[in-house]
C-alpha cells in the first residue's frame, strides 16, 4: 500500500497546503527556513505514527490568527486538518477480489480524512451490484422467484428487500452468513461493501510514518538506575519516553540486552560479551555507509563511577566510544562530530524500528532535515543510503542543502514557500517558485553539470575561452588533415584567469582526476605556478606554458608568450582588424606596432599611443578576434604554419595524459 497524495489543511503556517503528490520510492521537500517543512511532515505523523506522542490540538496547532473561529464555530464539529489519498498494491487487491470476487479494479484508490478531535472519514467506494450478482448465484438463492432482488444497487437495499421474501431454511442461513458478516459495525456506513473491505483490508494496513529529526541523538553515556526510572514511569503513566531515551531504548533492543540484565552486580562477563558482540554489529551496520572515516570502531562498555556527577556517580553508567584505528585512541561517543552522531544515531534509531513494527504495515519514513551537519561528501553517501531505503519504503525529507538534492531526478521534488497572505504552499512547479527556494535546486543542476560537462578523468586547465575556442578549431582541422590533434578524451577546462588556476587544481586533484595545466607565460605570475608545485597538487612536467611550442626565434620556456602568440603576426593583426573595423580610424599594419614579444601586449600598446578605442574598458576583446580568427579560411602559408605549431604542442599535451 502507498501514500499517493497529501494535504494538510489550517495547521500552524500551513493554511491549505494544496494537494501535495508523494513519490512510491522518494519525495524532496525544498524550502527556506521556517517555510513549513518540517509542520508538513509532523501533521503526517501525527495521523499514523509508529511511535505516537501528540494528537492534534487546536490550541497549538489550529493557525492562531483563525482560533478564535475554530472555538467558536468548529469545535463542537472538528474540521478535516489532513487528507491522505492511498493506492493499494496489486497482492492487496488480488486479496479483496478472492474474498468477494472482482468487485475492485486495479489501481484502487482510497482516503482518510483526519480531523481535529481524532475523528476519520473514510474515502471508499465500491460498486456493489457485482457482489449482489454473486451472491444471487450461489446455489441457495438461484431459485428465489424475486427479480426485484437483481436490480437493487446495495447491499443494504438488498437485505431490506430480503425481509419481504419467504425464504427456505438453506437460502435463510445462507442470508443469515452474510448479514454476519457486513452488518455488524457498519451503522455508519452507506456501503456495507465498502466498510468491509475497510476494516478487514485497509484499516490494520494503512502505512505508519516515522518521523526523524535532530531531537533523537544518542548520548555518550547512560546511568541505568535512572533511566530505568524514567522507562517504569512512562509506562506507568501510559506517557512516551523523551525522544532521546527513546533511542537509548533503540540501542538496547538492537543489541537484546535488558535493563534488568545491565543492572545486574552478577552477570559482567556475559554482558561484556553481548555488547562486543553489538559493537561488532553495529561497526559493520554504521560504516557500510559512513565513508569520510571508515578506521573507526564502535565500542560499549558498563562500570559505575562514584567521582562522576549525578546522576552518573550512582548505579551502573552505560558508555558509548568510538576509537580510531589510525590514531590508536578512543574518545566518547557525544565528542565526535555532530554530523558521525547524527549517522550514528539514525541507523540505530531505524533499526531498531524496523524490528518493532508490524510486518504488514508498509513504512513511509519522515526526514527532517536529514544529513544537515554531515560534509558535503557525507550528505551524498546518506542520499545513497535513502535510494537504498526507497526500494523497501517511502521516504518524505526536507532539506535546503543541494548535496542533498538529486539533480537526476528533479521530479521528485516538491517546492515549499510561506506566501504571504495565504500560508505554506506545496508545489511541484518549479517555475513559478520564488529564486531563494529554488536555491538548492539550481545549485545542485550547476554542479551536476560542472561535472559532467567540463570535467572528465583527463582534464586540461587553461585560462579562457579563448583557448577553448583555438583549441577546438585547430584541432578539428588538424583532424581533418589526418594529422595528430587533441585527444578526444581530453577535457579542456577553462579556469578564468590563472589566479583560480591553484583552485582548480587542488579541487579535481583532490578527486583523483589527471590534470595538466597550460598556461600564459609572464614573469609576474611565475610565482603562482611555483606555488601550486611545491604543495605537490600537480606534478611539474605536467605545468606547461605556451611558450614552449612558440615558433620562431621567440621560442623559449622562459619567454613571455599568449596563445595568440602561436599565430603568424599577420594572421592574428587580420583577424583583428575585421573584428574592430567599425571602430578603428584605419587598419593596424604590423610596422606600427611597438616592438614586444607579445602580440596581444603590443596591440594594446599601439590603442593607448594612437588614442584609438575599440571598447569602453579599453584594451580588446580577445575572445572575439578567437571567434574571427576560427571562422576566416587563412591563407595556405599561414595555415601552414599555424597548424604545425598546433600539432607539436597536441602531440606534447597528449603525451602527459596516461593512454
Amino acid at each position: 500500500m502507498k501514500l499517493i497524495k497529501a494535504r494538510i489543511i489550517n495547521f500552524r503556517s500551513i493554511e491549505d497546503s494544496n494537494d501535495v503528490q508523494i513519490e512510491p520510492t522518494v519525495t524532496v521537500l525544498v524550502g527556506q527556513n521556517d517555510s513549513g517543512k518540517t509542520g508538513f511532515l509532523q501533521a503526517l505523523d501525527r495521523t499514523n505514527s509508529v511511535n505516537p506522542k501528540q494528537t492534534f490540538n487546536p490550541i497549538e496547532d489550529y493557525p492562531r490568527r483563525y482560533l478564535t473561529k475554530y472555538e467558536r464555530e468548529l469545535a463542537k464539529d472538528p474540521p478535516v486538518v489532513v487528507q491522505l489519498t492511498y493506492s493499494a498494491s496489486s497482492g492487496e487487491i488480488a486479496s479483496i477480489n478472492n474474498d468477494l470476487g472482482p468487485v475492485v479494479g486495479d489501481p484502487f484508490f482510497f482516503s482518510v480524512d483526519f480531523k481535529y478531535g481524532g475523528g476519520k472519514a473514510i474515502g471508499l467506494s465500491v460498486n456493489e451490484s457485482p457482489l449482489i450478482s454473486q451472491i444471487l448465484a450461489i446455489d441457495p438463492l438461484k431459485l428465489l422467484a424475486a427479480p426485484e432482488l437483481g436490480k437493487t444497487s446495495t447491499l443494504r437495499q438488498f437485505f431490506t428487500k430480503l425481509e419481504a421474501i419467504d425464504l427456505n431454511e438453506a437460502a435463510k442461513a445462507q442470508i443469515d452468513a452474510l448479514r454476519a458478516k457486513f452488518l455488524p459495525g457498519a451503522d455508519n456506513w452507506d456501503s456495507l461493501l465498502s466498510y468491509y473491505i475497510y476494516k478487514q483490508y485497509v484499516a490494520s494496513r494503512l502505512p505508519q510514518f516515522v518521523y526523524f529529526d535532530d531531537y533523537k541523538l544518542l548520548p555518550g553515556k547512560v546511568n541505568l538506575p535512572s533511566f530505568q526510572q524514567r522507562v517504569a514511569a512512562a509506562i506507568a503513566q501510559k506517557k512516551a519516553l523523551s525522544d532521546q531515551d527513546s533511542t537509548v531504548q533503540a540501542l538496547l533492543r538492537m543489541a537484546g540486552i535488558s535493563l534488568e540484565e545491565l543492572n545486574s552486580p552478577t552477570n559482567y562477563e556475559t554482558i561484556k560479551a553481548k555488547l562486543e558482540s553489538f559493537s561488532n554489529d553495529i561497526t559493520d551496520r554504521v560504516f557500510k555507509y559512513w565513508k569520510q572515516n571508515t578506521e573507526l570502531d564502535v565500542l560499549f562498555d558498563i562500570k559505575s563511577d562514584a567521582n562522576d556527577l549525578a546522576p552518573f556517580n550512582s548505579g551502573n553508567n552505560l558508555y558509548i566510544r568510538i576509537a580510531s584505528r589510525r590514531h590508536r585512541m578512543s574518545m566518547p561517543f557525544d565528542r565526535r562530530s555532530k554530523g558521525f552522531i547524527w549517522f550514528f544515531s539514525f541507523i540505530i534509531w531505524f533499526a531498531s524500528v524496523k524490528e518493532e513494527v508490524n510486518a504488514k504495515n508498509d513504512l513511509v519514513l519522515l526526514l527532517d532535515e536529514p544529513g544537515l551537519s554531515l560534509h558535503a561528501l557525507a550528505q551524498a553517501d546518506f542520499l545513497g543510503y535513502i535510494r537504498e531505503l526507497s526500494s523497501d519504503y517511502q521516504v518524505i525529507y526536507t532539506t535546503h542543502s543541494p548535496f542533498m538534492v538529486d539533480s537526476d531526478k528533479l521530479l521528485e521534488v516538491r517546492v515549499v514557500q510561506d506566501q504571504d497572505g495565504s500560508g505554506t504552499k506545496i508545489s511541484s512547479n518549479l517555475s513559478g517558485s520564488d529564486p531563494k527556494t529554488l536555491f538548492p535546486l539550481q545549485a545542485a543542476l550547476g554542479y551536476t553539470i560542472a561535472q559532467n560537462l567540463f570535467i572528465s578523468t583527463r582534464n586540461l586547465l587553461v585560462e579562457g575561452p579563448s583557448e577553448l575556442l583555438y583549441f577546438k578549431h585547430f584541432s578539428a582541422l588538424l583532424e581533418a588533415a589526418k594529422r595528430v590533434s587533441l585527444r578526444e578524451d581530453i577535457t579542456i577546462v577553462p579556469t578564468g584567469g590563472l589566479d583560480k588556476v591553484a583552485t582548480f587544481v587542488s579541487l579535481l586533484g583532490a578527486s583523483g582526476l589527471e590534470i595538466v595545466v597550460l598556461h600564459d607565460y609572464e614573469k609576474n605570475n611565475a610565482q603562482n605556478l611555483a606555488d601550486i608545485i611545491k604543495l605537490k597538487a600537480i606534478d611539474q612536467k605536467k605545468v606547461r606554458t605556451f611558450s614552449e611550442y612558440r615558433p620562431g626565434a621567440a621560442k623559449g620556456e622562459n619567454s613571455p608568450t599568449d596563445i595568440e602568440d602561436l599565430l603568424p603576426v599577420s594572421m592574428y593583426l587580420a583577424a583583428f582588424n575585421k573584428t574592430y573595423s567599425g571602430s578603428l580610424k584605419k587598419e593596424i599594419s604590423e610596422g606600427k606596432l611597438p616592438a614586444g614579444e607579445r602580440i596581444v601586449d603590443r596591440i594594446n600598446r599601439y590603442l593607448i599611443a594612437a588614442k584609438e578605442s575599440v571598447r569602453p574598458s579599453g584594451g580588446f576583446n580577445h575572445y572575439l578576434v578567437s571567434q574571427t580568427i576560427c571562422t576566416t579560411v587563412p591563407d595556405s602559408q599561414n595555415e601552414s604554419a599555424v597548424l604545425s605549431a598546433f600539432e607539436a604542442m597536441f602531440k606534447s599535451v597528449n603525451a602527459l595524459f596516461s593512454k
